[in-house]
């Protein structure tokens, strides 16, 4: 066993036993090492020792996984970053283990993917999704008001089922967000009139067969919703409303979260407080909204300037 081929074992055995990543992460980590080792081996390079290879030579690589070669198809810029984790983690490692002098994977940056625009729906889509739940049962008033509460305040699909009554106010709701930060997010009245409709005339009869609990969305037994069933009542709705429920354009959970943000933003709200509304620790997660804002500012520009085409 060479050099090379002993560190890149004794790396996938400290992730397997010391840091216990599943078998399909540890099939990932092995693909894109046994590349990496194929490629320091080929003619040209010929290195078969970690501690031999420079900054260049990974570099190298990336643009070899880049552009691909008679086995392998050119990666994408993700895809390409993904596969320069595990060769910069196994650097890293040898580094700290003290296989080798020095990390040269500080000095090679992976490649940034493309920044990907949250899909917002259009206000005339989400009065549809919104309208899909019909009827008067218990459970369509309990679908309605967890579609509005997403639409209303723009809260993740953890917060929702997470919420509890007392996280209810007038005209306002406390959210509990990631790392569990709170953050006070103004109630607006088609979802305040949705909740009320819930529970006053749902909640107490779902409650009644269960064992009592604080949240505010229940399932039919009476427990609290999970994170599943509440994907599930809004793929339910989307299919009703003739959205896209399959592929790149499928509403899924974040869209709502999506829609709210642009729609705030397309009505002429601060980025700053959309920011704040959406529990974002920086701004500059919150100014992705604006480029969807610009694309819509540019569609309405096209199609309505008389000078413009």
């Amino acid at each position: 066993m060479t050099p090379l081929t002993r560190t890149v074992r004794t790396y996938l055995d400290h992730l397997s036993v010391e840091r216990g990543l599943s078998r399909n992460t540890l099939t990932s980590y092995q693909r894109d090492l046994d590349r990496y080792v194929a490629f320091l081996r080929k003619d040209g390079l010929g290195k078969d020792d970690l501690a031999a290879v420079t900054p260049r030579d990974l570099t190298a690589h990336l643009a070899a996984l880049r552009a691909g070669d008679d086995d392998h198809p050119p990666l994408s810029a993700s895809s390409a970053a993904r596969a320069m984790s595990a060769v910069r983690g196994l650097h890293r490692f040898a580094a700290r283990e003290g296989l080798v002098a020095v990390d040269v994977s500080r000095e090679v940056r992976p490649p940034a993917p493309p920044k990907r625009l949250p899909k917002a729906l259009s206000l005339d889509q989400v009065e549809r999704l919104l309208a899909a739940p019909a009827g008067d049962g218990g459970l369509v008033l309990r679908d309605r008001a967890l579609l509005e509460f997403l639409y209303g305040t723009g809260a993740r699909i953890s917060e929702a089922v997470g919420l509890d009554v007392d996280d209810l106010d007038e005209d306002t709701v406390t959210l509990h967000g990631k790392g569990g930060k709170t953050r006070f997010v103004p109630l607006g009245s088609y979802a305040r009139a949705a909740l009320d409709a819930y529970l006053v005339r749902a909640r107490p009869l779902l409650i009644t067969g269960g064992k009592g609990t604080p949240k505010v969305f229940l399932n039919a037994r009476g427990g609290p919703l999970s994170r599943q069933s509440a994907w599930a009542i809004l793929h339910r709705a989307a299919a009703t409303a003739g959205l896209p429920i399959e592929g790149p354009l499928a509403v899924s959970p974040h869209t709502l979260r999506h829609s709210y943000a642009t729609h705030l933003l397309d009505g002429g709200a601060d980025v700053r407080v959309v920011q704040e509304l959406l529990g974002h620790a920086s701004v500059t997660t919150t100014q992705v909204y604006t480029l969807v804002t610009v694309d819509r500012l540019r569609e309405v520009y096209a199609t309505s300037h008389p000078r413009a085409r």
